[in-house]
């Protein structure tokens, strides 16, 4: 074991314990006829345990909680693990349901441990441990929060209080991850996104953001630049309809893969008359399975496909690069919702490629120049991962191993051979996919763009293409994303730069606030010069101070605060306040533009400062 598998273990062993630590804390607080104690895994940065209590936990509890583990740990109590049958173990717990139900669940001949911290607290356990609780008397902790939770994820059964806690090894790691979360605290889209009046939400539309009129300013300055580059390596852009009959998803395989996930508009059983039939509660009878039922769309695929084959297509035409950013719908559970990162409404910056199979190589690496070139935009880096054939996967499993085959020596020629990873069973149900894995200003990972080799849609859907030799030949499908969505991107965006984005692609580029009402004539004619340049300007004629205006912008984080007074309208200049405080004063309005319009075309990340 090196050094880090050694740290990773022991990482598991005291997070585990502690979570032991933690249920005994509240079982002596509560009493232990008061609390069912379910389950206490680790996660990522500590762990958690959920509890069935007799009061709602507050703010006010946790370092009551935090005192009492404190106290247990001092205690250095011995720690001892025994295996028992499983009669022994459901008389054990006895009255502890969620413990019975897990008895019960093990299979006749599993081995049940239980592990005891002290004589009076038992656990339900595979281990490791500690053998005494003085081995964490070094170990930091600190309660994070408490939530609610279904037992086994249930919504029909018991909800449970979870008790989240950081857990380290010692006191520096835990001040450096609490900086951390401080730092990411400050860096939320969730809350950057509406106090810049980017987007909002509403519980009349679960996870389907509204773009709020910056916001979209925003979107659309993505889109312009997403659209120059796809026009520039020969991408058609097409929409296409945002719901479809069910016998397209039956086709596609989607309907049997992926029908929990969409948003279905079900048909109605008619009777003879053809009318709406009634179940004997007066209610609609609704038909799932019907050809009348329709589906808004989870992927633009089989849209793509529809526009590929409603001519047929010449080898002289491939590849056929087709790009959509259409609305897509994903039905997710109400629970995994974050913000932008996780919707059930988004545009994907999709894109379907028909080409032949001696095409597929030199296309693959023209869409990961196509990432290099979009993410070195921002000054990111990604990453590559080959994610193989998932356990419910379509068609003839040599068709999956020639696909499988044919990335992996593309990523071999590409990176070298064992210089990407392998997500074995991850890949899409129609074909392997390699993902481009981008790491964000907080170090978190994030799947963003992918490529996924399909043979199986186009001979779902016969595809075909007039050969060289003028027989009918099947091209090959690649699918293909590069930010993912437009919503997730710009929420990685958002938090990367703290909403201080790039001027190219702030909503606003410059505010502009002349200081009096017989400034604003001139105001006038500055905004209506720069929107000319293609700049975009709001200005503030209100009659109030000129601080009140200049704060305003400032909280927008527009780039550029154009000041207009007495000497600006004589000379035919601008003082402009730049993002950060610094100022240029007497910038002469020709040259201003100029300098706007250069960060514009050249997708600055830093904005010009003139002496």
């Amino acid at each position: 074991m090196n050094k880090e598998e050694y740290k990773e273990f022991y990482s598991q062993v005291y997070r585990h314990s502690l979570a032991h630590i933690l249920a005994k804390a509240v079982i002596e607080i509560f009493g232990k006829d008061k609390v069912s104690y379910a389950i206490g895994p680790q996660i990522d940065d500590g762990f958690y345990y959920d509890f069935l209590l007799p009061k709602n936990l507050t703010n006010d509890d946790l370092p009551d909680i935090e005192e009492k583990m404190h106290e247990i740990i001092k205690r250095k109590e011995d720690w001892s693990v025994s295996e028992l049958s499983r009669d022994e173990a459901l008389k054990l717990f006895e009255g502890q349901k969620f413990k019975e139900e897990l008895i019960r669940d093990l299979p006749e001949d599993e081995k049940i441990t239980i592990y005891r911290t002290g004589e009076d607290f038992v656990d339900l356990c595979r281990g490791p441990h500690i053998s005494n609780s003085q081995e964490l008397m070094n170990a930091a902790f600190k309660i994070k929060s408490v939530s609610g939770a279904y037992w086994r994820g249930d919504e029909n059964r018991d909800q449970l209080q979870r008790i989240y806690v950081y857990a380290f090894e010692n006191k520096k790691d835990l001040k450096a991850h609490l900086q951390f979360i401080k730092e990411a605290m400050e860096r939320d889209h969730k809350k950057i996104g509406p106090a810049m009046e980017l987007f909002m939400f509403d519980e009349s539309a679960p996870g389907m953001p509204y773009w709020l009129p910056r916001g979209w300013k925003l979107y659309n300055a993505l889109l312009e630049f997403w659209r120059g580059i796809h026009e520039e390596h020969g991408y058609q852009e097409i929409s296409a309809p945002v719901i479809n009959n069910r016998r397209l998803w039956v086709t596609s395989g989607h309907w049997g893969h992926y029908r929990d996930n969409m948003f279905l508009v079900p048909a109605r059983e008619k009777d003879a008359q053809g009318n709406d039939k009634l179940d004997e509660k007066g209610n609609e009878i609704l038909l799932i399975d019907s050809d009348e039922t329709y589906a808004a769309k989870p992927m633009n695929c089989p849209n793509a496909i529809n526009v590929y084959r409603h001519t047929l297509r010449s080898y002289k035409e491939l590849p056929v690069r087709i790009s959509q950013v259409d609305v897509i719908h994903r039905k997710e559970k109400s629970g995994e919702l974050n913000g932008l990162f996780r919707v059930q409404e988004f545009r994907q910056d999709d894109a379907h490629i028909f080409v032949t199979e001696d095409q597929i190589a030199s296309e693959i690496k023209d869409i990961m120049d196509i990432a290099t070139e979009i993410y070195g935009t921002f000054g990111l880096t990604y990453t590559v991962e080959l994610s193989t054939r998932p356990d419910d996967f379509m068609g003839d499993i040599e068709v999956w191993n020639m696909a499988e085959d044919s990335l992996k020596k593309i990523l071999d020629d590409q990176f070298g051979e064992g210089n990407y990873e392998i997500n074995e069973g991850d890949g899409a149900f129609y074909g392997p996919k390699i993902d481009l894995q981008m790491k964000d200003a907080l170090g978190r990972q994030w799947q963003m763009g992918t490529i996924q080799l399909d043979f199986q849609l186009p001979l779902n859907f016969n595809l075909k293409y007039v050969a060289d030799d003028s027989s009918h030949k099947r091209p090959v499908m690649i699918h293909r994303a590069i930010f993912g969505s437009f919503e997730r991107f710009i929420g990685i965006l958002t938090e990367n730069y703290k909403g201080l984005f790039p001027f190219w692609l702030c909503p606003y580029q410059v505010g502009i606030v002349p200081i009096l009402p017989e400034h604003n004539d001139y105001a006038k004619e500055v905004l209506k010069s720069l929107r000319a340049a293609g700049i975009r300007a709001e200005a503030d004629f209100a009659y109030r101070n000129m601080k009140e205006k200049i704060k305003s912008f400032h909280g927008m984080k527009d780039p550029y605060i154009v000041i207009v007074g007495d000497k600006e309208v004589a000379e035919r200049t601008v003082s402009v306040t730049i993002r950060g405080n610094k100022k240029m004063n007497g910038v002469p309005l020709e040259r201003f533009i100029e300098i706007c319009r250069g960060m514009n075309e050249g997708h600055d990340l830093d904005l010009v400062v003139e002496a």
